[in-house]
């Protein structure tokens, strides 16, 4: 089936080519996680898009993702480690003058990257000034908007200007003839860095700077030759963070740091085939807390939660007092009474269909089982005749239990969860009437960003990689044996309003696979119903790039590779196979119930595998 893509998918694929385009390279690969922004083992990561894609967030990130592309265009790293001053407070301001060196070339060159680039800009600035240890901007912040106002013209932010002012008037009267050179030669790296190193002298920053000339001419001419001659000092450039305009973090803005890794938003899907599975991230940076810790044979360390104690699983009603609950049924029948009609006609369908496998089915001329009454008389003239009974044979659905496990996050707000819903429950009525035992289950978190867990880990002193850091909600709306008339109200509490968070895939299908594994029922079938990959903010924000999601393909391996449940998946508006063997996906949630009644009549038209109970109940 044709896979079309959510907003999310084409705004993050856009993006990519666009990234792609301004850097000149056609094979970048563009990851988006909850790793800070900046190119890694030639990878180039972005925080994930917010849900808003016409929001000025929206616009930053474009402006971030330009930085990382501009920076890999019209940047030499051996050039700059050269160039690059030893003394800690000029290298902040050399990188910053770089930097502004970088995007005043986009500026100068595309309309839409200068936009781009001064809305990531203002949102770091603002993010930077709002710690209460800044009250004015840093020199080297001010002398970067300097520079970039006599390359592209641009006044600084209105954030900005206050500390622009304190410190413009040292600046001109130091160094304003130095920087006034900057602009005709902004394409050329060396020379360019020599006249900020100057500019560096003449406001008394750089006390190494007395012999910039002869050393920058040397490099100039040894350029080809010089390549190994610094590695340590190029490799530790490429930790610098392009995505934001910032240097590489230090004593003097950690707060900036902290801040701008904890108020990413995330929504939807994260490119996985960015990077692959078991890869970890090449720095060995110790300031950054969030790269993934490896064991001996070079894996990425077993998935951890920090916390347990704030986790629960629920049953629906006591989330909700029942009048309100029955108002949310009410509302979800009364908005989907047309969709309704459709879904009860495939069902219907289905239904027929399970029924002709029901028709009763005799073996005769057996030693034992059912008296055949066709055979009275036999038995009557010879009482010892053997095979006289007959056995009805089995059905292969008749000792069948099906779990419908839903995706009860964010954003599946609005229509999507309303013909989940709706699906789910004219499914379960119809199984039901066929002898088919069926679970809905749904999962999600009991906060944004982190909750509880967070704000313990935060107690904690924010250790580094401290795995799963949100409360997850596991919701039952209706167990295996109880009738569906019994939990038809239950299903309404997915209307309501505040219920739907972030979504951590992994640990609900080990989940709904415990509970299956508790089931007496020979053939047990679990169908996942979701919208994007797994994401929770908090967790991906201090763990290494992919952490849910490298999570989320093991369990999924473990659950295929063993057999006793037959898994499959349905996504909606998101290609879901990436992750699943069986699976579709659909282009409109309106597709819904017909896919999942699609699915469901192929899995009963095929003969069960032999399940491996034994297995299953020992990994349980």
């Amino acid at each position: 089936m044709a896979v079309a893509e959510s907003p999310t998918e084409s705004f993050k694929r856009a993006l990519a080519h666009a990234a792609r385009a301004l850097a000149e390279q056609a094979e970048l690969e563009v990851a988006f996680s909850g790793e800070r922004p900046g190119v890694r083992d030639g990878i180039a990561y972005l925080p994930q898009p917010p849900r808003d894609l016409a929001s000025p967030e929206a616009q930053g990130l474009r402006g971030q993702a330009d930085q990382l592309a501009l920076r890999l265009a019209h940047h030499d790293e051996g050039v700059f480690a050269r160039s690059r001053p030893a003394d800690p407070s000029a290298q902040r301001a050399f990188e910053a003058a770089e930097t502004a060196r970088i995007e005043a070339i986009g500026a100068r060159a595309l309309g839409g990257v200068r936009g781009n680039l001064a809305a990531a800009l203002d949102q770091r600035l603002s993010r930077l000034m709002t710690s209460p240890a800044v009250q004015l901007l840093p020199m080297d912040e001010v002398l970067a908007l300097v520079v970039r106002e006599r390359l592209t013209g641009e006044r600084p932010p209105p954030v900005a200007q206050v500390s622009v002012e304190a410190l413009r008037g040292e600046i001109e009267s130091k160094a304003g003839s130095t920087l006034d050179q900057l602009e005709a030669v902004i394409e050329d790296q060396t020379a360019y860095g020599r006249i900020v190193r100057q500019a560096l002298r003449d406001l008394d920053i750089d006390p190494t700077a007395d012999d910039i000339e002869d050393t920058s001419d040397q490099d100039g001419e040894e350029d080809q030759g010089e390549d190994s001659s610094a590695p340590e000092d190029s490799a530790d450039d490429d930790e610098t963070d392009p995505g934001d305009g910032e240097s590489e973090p230090d004593a003097g803005a950690p707060e900036s740091r902290e801040g701008d890794r904890v108020e990413r938003s995330s929504e939807g899907q994260v490119d996985t085939d960015a990077q692959p599975e078991d890869e970890a991230d090449g720095s060995a940076d110790g300031e950054v807390p969030n790269r993934p810790e490896l064991s001996d044979d070079g894996r990425s360390r077993a998935y951890r939660i920090f916390t347990t104690r704030f986790d629960e699983v629920v049953d629906a009603d006591e989330l909700c007092d029942p009048t309100e609950l029955g108002r949310l049924r009410a509302l979800l029948d009364q908005q989907l009474s047309s969709l309704s009609n459709v879904v009860a006609r495939l069902a219907n369908k289905l239904q027929r269909r399970l029924m002709a496998q029901q028709n009763r089915s005799w073996v005769f001329d057996l030693e034992e089982g059912v008296l055949d009454t066709a055979r009275l008389t036999r038995i009557i003239t010879d009482p010892t005749a053997p095979l006289s009974f007959k056995a009805e044979s089995d059905m292969p659905f008749r000792d069948t239990v099906v779990t419908l496990l839903l995706d009860n996050s964010g954003s599946m707000r609005g229509r999507p969860i309303m013909v989940a819903a709706v699906c789910a429950d004219i499914l379960a009525r119809t199984l039901e009437r066929c002898g088919v035992k069926v679970e809905i289950l749904g999962f999600t978190t009991r906060a944004w960003k982190g909750g509880q867990s967070r704000q313990l880990w935060v107690e904690a002193g924010k250790p580094a990689m401290p795995g799963r850091l949100n409360d997850i909600r596991h919701i039952i709306y209706k167990s295996a044996d109880a009738p569906w008339r019994r939990a038809k109200k239950n299903l309404g509490l997915m209307m309501r309003e505040g219920l739907l968070k972030e979504n951590i895939d992994g640990e609900a299908l080990l989940w709904a696979r415990q509970r299956l594994a508790a089931r007496p029922e020979e053939r047990r079938i679990l169908m996942v119903i979701s919208d994007g990959a797994p994401v929770d903010d908090s967790t991906q924000s201090a763990n290494a790039a992919l952490y849910l999601d490298k999570h989320l393909r093991q369990v999924i391996a473990d659950i295929e590779g063993e057999g006793a449940i037959e898994l499959l998946a349905i996504g909606i508006g998101h290609d879901v196979t990436r992750w699943y063997k069986r699976a579709v996906t659909i282009v409109d949630v309106e597709q819904l119930a017909g896919a999942m009644i699609e699915k469901l009549a192929e899995l009963f038209d095929r003969s069960p595998a032999t399940p491996a109970r034994r297995s299953l109940r020992r990994a349980a």
